[in-house]
């Protein structure tokens, strides 16, 4: 089939959750359909990416996105009705470019990859595959309700309640959703109850994980890219309300905070028996280093990169069940959601190496069979055949 797939961003290099998932699904897809990339990228430089893209693609085009606190953004978000997160991605040259290939492409189907990049999408009989990585509103919800300047916190609430509104709209406009999750699937069925709703979950490179040897050990280790809200609330909830309880009774014990993009709350969480490391040239180094990954996800959907990536290295994982959400691990992870309990499987992890052995094991037996990039893009593929072959 002939595919158009939009993103609000490049797919490479992969540096986020999205940029992973969006360059897996190509380089397996490509080998089934004839793929059109259009992609957002923040500067120019980012062409030199392109040639890590084109063999999966019959062609890639690339726009220029304003940067987020671009006036125009601002204004956008106070006088019309759209979202500070859609203002972002409005643009005219985009629309303009879908159109004409639309026009000329003769494509069988629309893949796109978030709501907040559909506004730019005219009206079209293509099927078209709305694929949402998260429940955007309920991300910013939650944000605005940790907000400390009590003073626009009315003002975000009224942005959050746009976001709530154009996500939904978006949502019954497109042909047919995907969701990471069966309790993402589960919201977007109670809003669009006449749209059919597929779980296409995140995957990892089981084969490039595999080759980790992990050592035993006291070093926990928390991976995110800081960017991402969730990322720097859990880190923060780990570093202050569940560490004091782990080194308290394992002093000799390490913290490695790992990731991209650290803000300066973040790099302030260093201090003697937690480093702070904002990249790694290869993130299999850190997971060869560590002895258990404690994600205390807190907020945000979708299925955890870190969590998969870990259980594919053979490190035994401690997280919420936020943090679980979408991975069918429920016996191969310990699972706990307050400071206390969190810090209490960590401990008993670091002090039981058989039960750490055992979980590791049959965590990464779960994602080679389950969640592999080629088994995920084998279910994507069947939701094309479907909705194309409509």
């Amino acid at each position: 089939m002939k595919i158009l797939m939009l993103t609000p961003y490049l797919p490479y290099p992969l540096f986020s959750g999205g940029q992973i998932r969006s360059y897996n699904l190509l380089k397996n897809l490509s080998k089934k359909h004839e793929i059109t990339l259009f992609s957002f990228v923040r500067s120019n430089k980012e062409q030199e990416y392109l040639k890590y893209l084109k063999p999966f693609c019959r062609r890639v085009v690339i726009f220029k996105r304003r940067q987020a606190w671009d006036p125009r953004n601002l204004l956008l978000a106070l006088f019309t009705p759209y979202p500070f997160l859609v203002s972002i991605y409005l643009s005219q040259s985009f629309r303009q470019a879908i159109s004409q290939e639309l026009n000329q492409g003769d494509y069988d189907l629309i893949h796109a990859e978030t709501f907040y990049i559909m506004p730019n999408l005219p009206q079209t009989k293509i099927p078209t595959l709305l694929v949402e990585q998260t429940i955007e509103y309920l991300v910013y919800q939650q944000y605005v309700r940790d907000f400390r300047f009590f003073l626009l916190k009315p003002l975000l609430y009224f942005d959050v309640l746009k976001i709530n509104l154009w996500e939904k709209y978006y949502w019954r406009r497109a042909t047919r959703l995907a969701a990471m999750s069966g309790s993402d699937k589960k919201i977007m069925t109670q809003s669009v109850k006449d749209k059919k709703v597929n779980v296409v979950a995140n995957g990892v490179d089981a084969k490039f994980f595999s080759r980790v040897k992990p050592k035993p050990g006291r070093v926990v280790l928390f991976i995110g890219n800081f960017k991402w809200l969730p990322n720097r609330d859990a880190a923060q909830f780990l570093a202050k309300a569940i560490w004091p309880k782990i080194s308290s009774k394992l002093p000799q014990a390490k913290l490695l905070i790992v990731g991209r993009n650290p803000t300066a709350e973040i790099l302030k969480l260093a201090k003697p028996g937690i480093r702070i490391k904002g990249d790694v040239a290869d993130i299999r180094t850190a997971f060869a280093g560590a002895s258990v990954l404690l994600a205390p996800i807190r907020n945000g959907r979708g299925t955890k990169y870190k969590v998969l990536e870990a259980m594919a290295s053979g490190i035994p994982v401690v997280t919420t069940r936020l943090g679980i959400e979408g991975i069918d691990a429920k016996d191969s992870v310990l699972v706990a959601e307050s400071a206390e309990a969190l810090a209490g499987q960590t401990i008993n992890l670091l002090e039981n190496h058989q039960l750490a052995g055992q979980l590791a094991q049959k965590a990464k037996k779960i994602v080679n069979q389950q969640y592999n990039w080629e088994t995920i893009s084998n279910r994507l593929n069947f939701v094309y055949q479907q909705l194309g072959g409509a």
